[in-house]
């Protein structure tokens, strides 16, 4: 058992020199205590068990001895992660991708579901050195034989208790033994519950176990709150954001450095002064960026992480997380540029609903339940609208020369046949004709606030709850339909079955999570669910491809494949024999019929 060490410097852990300069590129600066810990054992070819919480830096701790040690020449995989999710399959490749910046000829793939084989299988034929998948996609690989894993130096299970209770264990055994078993073999996990405990002492050698203490991270001078927000949603809302809060200066984070300039330039078109600032441009564009926000030449600054580090500017009222980090760590460092020298100051977290589960990660890492953000209705801005319009009248008024355009007013009236209360509508209207003190409602504005789901039922992602907090049902004990927007509501579905019930004690919640993640389905799509005693049904988009709908079948829920299929017509579940036929026990028995 190693406990948290005090952290040394990264040249002190005997990495090459590419990726010293790609941390000195993103801001890292010291490693933290899994880094310190994990890479030497990692570096010198021993098996580890690395047991901390998300958000500690554990994807650098292994990520940095794999690039250490693959060799760049040869297009095969070298090493491979093991992620439960797709999304932070993406975040590890992408981890590695950065850190590989200065390393020619490097390739890493990340492989999920919901994303199309046929380009995951030309990449695999190209060539790569690092596999980034989820079990389940990386078996159908298997089975193809499109991935070969007998040349594997590292392998690594990244949240191995989370890919445990989505149910992918045996999964995670199942590719383990297509490995030669002669690679190295790294485990992290927050927990070790006894099955992660049976894989690390079947597959791992004499691992040194690693266990950084868990330290509740409070950032107490910061507000922090989130908005539940779509995709398409978000310019809008971040529109409503900078108009209605008080905001002196703000950093608004995006995940790519292509977003970081067309969100500037659709901010400035708005009527704000906003910058980019990325990884692409100079250290001089940069430096002169940050001095142009400090003396407030500009007021907003679009970035990507490469900002997150060492940004010191005191007038940061608020930090917008326009895309929620996949890092809990990431978060505590974006949040950090606000609040500081004593001040107070604003975090607010775009979370879209397939991101719920990185919401519920960030609120772990920090200790601090973060509030659901009311954002400011169409007459909330128009008040506010309406009062700087007035304070602007009421400044103005010492100024005015009143003779010259008193005597104006008077002649306009008297030739307009106009009274002057009207005349001066008239020219605050001309005033404010660029924009309009009246603000037009927003599509989230379409439901009131008693239609609009609780932080609970954000949490459940599907569960649309009454007022007593409970899950709306009917005499049967099936889930109700969700109110729908008008895009899902125009939205033809269709039902599946999936094999799992009330005896596998699976909740909606739970079938809608698997479906949402693997498939790519947003919450919003889904309509209708029955749970049975040994199946349920689900309504989801009609036109599912086929492809996909294999995928589903593989699927755990509650240690239970979900072996999902098409509800025949007549609205009957078919047989679960008939969804296992094979399609030449099908042609033969249909065969049978004709005759």
């Amino acid at each position: 058992m190693i406990d948290e060490k005090a952290p040394c410097s990264f040249e002190e852990l005997g990495l090459p020199n590419t990726l010293l300069k790609a941390l000195h590129s993103v801001g890292y600066e010291t490693p933290s205590p899994i880094q310190a810990a994990s890479i030497p054992p990692l570096m010198k070819g021993g098996d580890i068990i690395g047991q901390a919480q998300t958000g500690t830096g554990k994807t650098a701790a292994f990520a940095l001895p794999i690039l250490a040690k693959i060799d760049s020449k040869k297009n095969i995989p070298q090493a491979l992660v093991l992620t439960p999710t797709r999304e932070l399959a993406i975040q590890v490749a992408e981890a590695l991708q950065s850190y590989a910046r200065h390393m020619k000829g490097f390739h890493v793939l990340p492989l999920y579901g919901g994303q199309d084989m046929r380009g995951q299988l030309r990449q695999l034929s190209r060539g790569v050195q690092v596999v980034v998948g989820t079990p389940g996609r990386l078996l159908d690989h298997l089975r193809r034989k499109s991935l070969d894993l007998s040349d594997l130096k590292m392998l690594v299970l990244d949240e191995a208790d989370e890919m445990l209770r989505m149910g992918f264990i045996d999964d995670v055994e199942t590719i383990l033994s297509h490995t030669s078993g002669t690679q190295q073999t790294a485990l992290f996990s927050a927990t070790l519950p006894a099955p992660i405990r049976k894989v690390a002492n079947r597959f791992l050698k004499n691992p040194e176990h690693i266990h950084i203490q868990g330290q509740a991270v409070t950032v107490d001078t910061i507000n922090q709150r989130y908005w539940m927000v779509n995709q398409r949603q978000k310019l809008d809302a971040l529109t409503r954001l900078l108009e209605f809060e008080a905001i002196e200066a703000a950093i608004i984070f995006v995940r790519t450095r292509e977003t970081t300039t067309e969100l500037a330039e659709k901010i400035s078109a708005r009527g704000y002064s906003c910058a980019a600032i990325n990884g692409d441009m100079s250290q001089s564009q940069r430096e002169k960026t940050i001095r142009d926000l400090k003396k407030g030449a500009i007021d907003i600054l679009v970035a990507t992480d490469v900002a997150a580090r060492g940004l010191d500017v005191e007038r940061i009222s608020h930090v917008v997380n326009y895309d929620i980090p996949y890092d809990s760590e990431a978060y505590i460092h974006r949040i950090g540029r606000t609040g500081r020298a004593g001040r107070t100051g604003n975090a607010i977290l775009f979370v879209t609903p397939r991101e719920q589960r990185l919401l519920g990660s960030i609120e772990k890492t920090t200790g601090q339940r973060i509030a659901r953000l009311e954002l400011p209705t169409s007459q909330d801005i128009t008040t506010q609208r309406v009062q700087r319009f007035k304070q602007r009248i009421s400044e103005a008024r010492a100024v005015t020369p009143k003779g010259f355009f008193d005597s104006l007013v008077i002649d306009l009236c008297n030739e307009l046949d106009e009274s002057p209360e009207s005349l001066a509508a008239t020219l605050a209207y001309l005033l404010q004709q660029d924009r309009p003190l009246r603000a037009e409602p927003q599509e989230h504005e379409k439901f009131s606030k008693k239609d609009r789901p609780s932080r609970k039922a954000d949490n459940t992602r599907n569960e649309t709850r009454k007022d007593d907090g409970k899950p709306r049902r009917d005499s049967e004990g099936s889930r109700k339909p969700r109110k729908r927007t008008q895009e899902s509501s125009e939205t033809e579905l269709e039902t599946f079955r999936v094999e799992v019930g009330e005896t596998n004690q699976v909740t909606p919640g739970d079938i809608v999570g698997a479906i949402a993640n693997e498939a790519g389905i947003d919450s919003q799509y889904f309509g209708r669910i029955e749970i049975k005693e040994n199946y349920s049904t689900i309504e989801l988009p009609t036109g599912m491809p086929k492809e996909v709908l294999k995928h589903l079948r593989k699927v755990w829920v509650r240690n239970k494949k979900l072996e999902m299929s098409r509800v025949q017509e007549g609205g009957k579940p078919a047989p679960a024999k008939a969804i296992r036929k094979s399609p030449a026990k099908k042609r033969k028995t249909e065969g049978s019929a004709k005759r």
